[in-house]
């Protein structure tokens, strides 16, 4: 037995591995076949693959000599064989030594072929992956894939092609950064759960905005847990204005490019379903030109097609945003009003969609005049869905038409009881307007007293209307009237040139000056009114201490540095300024230090309750208390009892008015008054 050292079998093995890692076929047979001649240290030796050995044919030497043959098996998976032999003898030692070698050869055969079916694995995938690449980058759809956080981890070549951003500058970004502005929102329970599908605008690189179509559905890793998205996205941005194109059609006018009769309705249906909830009114205005067919059959469609674009713009200039209005067909239109307080608002916007047809329309060197009658339903007493309120308004129209003859403007209630109170304010509002240029209007005067003497040191003006048929009106009758129609400006300019031209007229009559105080309201409380007041002073040659202005709390209570500067010019003149109706608004201390006016007036509904009221005599006590520090004089008016004025009297009022001394006089009487020197102990 030869002596094999250690060092050659380790040679053997390194050679071995080499073999099997450079070589392929038969050079590796013949390789293997030399190291186990080597490690046996015989003539003879060579490797049999698996498949040769099956039905191959023992060499020649095999039969002539000794031989050892040992299968290379590794976990049951054979491999071939090694056959080594020409010497004289083999012993244990060289069997051991053969079965190592082939122990070793199988391992590494192994190992070489799980290698190989990786390599040939990646190559696989790679390619599968490469293939897969190609198929997404010709595909017109862009498709992405995101983190959960929306970084960007995958860009096809569509998304190239959609956003105009390279592979290079979309990957790492995060996704919003192709939100626009106002949609930034990524978080989102349907976006995270996947599988949603949405009409979404996007921006390009270029910074233009387009409509897309959005799929995301979950991205998950080799262990079924979710790691991000994938989104599926095309441009719809043709079909979204082809829509566009198609819902305008479909609902709105296409002359005048209000809503049609049927948006209408729905919005109609949709505000009648928030009215309800708020237990709100509202109201639909039907609407009829008078006059548009002579106009368009006389100078032809062009000429009647323009007039109703320009109704259309001042239909819908005279209304507030909110109010719908809508074109339902040839000369017939229609208002929806929702947020009113009382059914009569409908009444005055209508006569403000009238007063928006009483200009002349010039077209094409026409000058047109229209008018129109109006219906008005009312919700929820006639109706409760848009098409019985209109059909109801429908029907007032006609009503309406009828009353004007179809030509005179003309406004009519469905409902019976609230036609006739619009045509009672409608006749009181006329009525009123009459009255301011036709001598309708006069003054009465109701005296003030000072508690100290018990003389008349003043008055309130007091507008009165004297109706040539119905006698005299009440003021609570049309100054409400007036406030709501706007009236009340001119009323109160008219009270303002009466009072001074009255105070002239006693001026010259020679009675001693006494301050007239007049009233003015919210509306005339404007930057004008300082100069007003000085122009009519010396129009009628007065000084100030003749003129005394009243106003309100809820006159202040809106921009108080600019109030506070309309006071301090009127005040400037040597006008002096009274609170009126104090404790009844929202004024606060820090204001009421700042205000230029000369007497608080506490209100009626406190001196009412004087002295048997223990909250009224506290607020009455209070105001004088509040006056008294801020060094202002204090005025009880609704004096009516003596022992309204016996308390008023012990608290420290100033000046009183009331029924108890006088109610408003005329002029003469209250001239006749102020000569006796009226006072409380006469």
């Amino acid at each position: 037995m030869l002596d094999h050292p250690v060092s050659d079998f380790l040679a053997s093995s390194a050679a071995l591995c080499d073999a099997v890692l450079r070589l392929r076929g038969p050079a590796l047979a013949e390789e293997l076949g030399r190291i186990a001649r080597n490690v046996l240290s015989s003539p003879y030796g060579l490797y049999q693959a698996a498949a040769a050995a099956d039905g191959a044919a023992e060499p020649v030497w095999a039969a002539a000599t000794l031989c050892l043959a040992q299968d290379i098996v590794y976990e049951r998976q054979g491999f071939g064989r090694y056959l080594v032999g020409g010497r004289q003898s083999y012993d244990d030692n060289d069997r051991q030594r053969l079965a190592s070698l082939a122990a070793l050869t199988a391992s590494v055969l192994q190992v070489h072929a799980l290698a190989q079916r990786s390599t040939n694995a990646y190559a696989q995938v790679e390619a599968q992956l490469r293939q897969q690449s190609q198929i997404l980058d010709q595909i017109h759809e862009s498709v992405l894939t995101m983190d959960q956080s929306g970084f960007i981890t995958s860009w096809n070549k569509g998304a190239e092609r959609l956003f105009g951003y390279s592979e290079c500058e979309a990957l790492g970004q995060n996704i919003l950064f192709l939100y626009e502005d106002e949609d930034t929102a990524f978080h989102d329970a349907f976006v995270e759960q996947g599988g949603r599908l949405m009409e979404v605008r996007r921006r390009k690189k270029s910074g233009e905005v387009f409509w897309a179509s959005l799929s995301l559905s979950p991205l998950y890793d080799m262990e079924e847990r979710a790691i991000g998205l994938i989104a599926y996205l095309s441009d719809i941005t043709e079909r979204k204005q082809a829509e566009e194109r198609l819902h305008h059609l479909a609902y709105y006018d296409a002359l005048t490019g209000l809503p049609n009769r049927t948006l209408l309705t729905k919005l109609l249906d949709q505000a009648l379903t928030v009215a309800q909830r708020g237990k709100m009114l509202g109201c639909v205005l039907f609407i009829d030109l008078n006059r548009f067919k002579l106009i368009n059959d006389t100078l032809g469609r062009r000429i009647g097609d323009e007039l109703l674009r320009q109704i259309s713009l001042r239909f819908r200039s005279a209304l507030r945003d909110p109010d719908l209005v809508a074109r339902l067909g040839g000369d017939e239109f229609a208002v929806g009003l929702f947020d009113i307080s009382q059914h009569f608002e409908a009444s005055m916007v209508a006569q403000k969609l009238l007063a928006s047809l009483v200009q002349p329309f010039l077209i094409e060197g026409h000058d047109l005049r229209v008018g129109a009658s109006i219906g008005i339903s009312v919700y929820p007493q006639d109706g409760s869905d848009a098409e019985t309120l209109l059909r109801l308004a429908d029907i007032a129209m006609y009503r309406a038409k009828q009353a004007g003859h179809g030509e005179e403007e003309s406004v009519t209630f469905y409902s019976q009881d609230m036609n006739q109170g619009m045509q009672e304010r409608m006749r009181l509002e006329i009525g009123l307007r009459h009255a301011l240029g036709h001598g309708q209007l006069l003054l009465h005067y109701q005296p003030k007293f000072a508690l100290a003497s018990g003389r008349i040191i003043g008055a309130e003006a007091l507008v009165r209307w004297h109706h040539p048929e119905r006698g005299m009106i009440p003021p609570v009758e049309f100054i409400p009237l007036a406030e709501a129609t706007g009236l009340v400006v001119q009323v109160g300019e008219w009270v303002l040139e009466a009072a001074c031209a009255q105070a002239q007229s006693w001026k010259l009559a020679g009675l001693p000056p006494i301050r007239l105080a007049v009233n003015v309201s919210a509306r005339e409380f404007t930057a004008a009114l300082p100069g007003r007041v000085s122009e009519t002073l010396e129009r009628y040659g007065l000084e100030p201490c003749w003129l005394e202005l009243e106003i309100t709390e809820s006159t202040l209570m809106h921009n108080i540095d600019r109030v506070i500067g309309i006071m301090d010019r009127i005040t400037a003149l040597g006008v002096a300024l009274s609170l009126d109706d104090f404790g009844t608004g929202y004024s606060s201390l820090s204001y009421l230090k700042r205000f230029p006016i000369d007497t608080l007036k506490i209100d009626r509904s406190f001196t009412t309750g004087i002295p048997g009221d223990t909250n009224d005599c506290a607020i009455a006590s209070t105001i004088i208390s509040i006056a008294q520090q801020l060094r202002h004089k204090v005025i009880a008016e609704g004096v009516e009892t003596v022992e309204q004025l016996a308390f008023l009297k012990s608290a420290g009022c100033d000046q009183v008015q009331g029924y108890l001394f006088s109610r408003p006089l005329p002029a003469l009487e209250f001239e006749r008054a102020l000569r006796q020197n009226w006072d409380l102990n006469g």
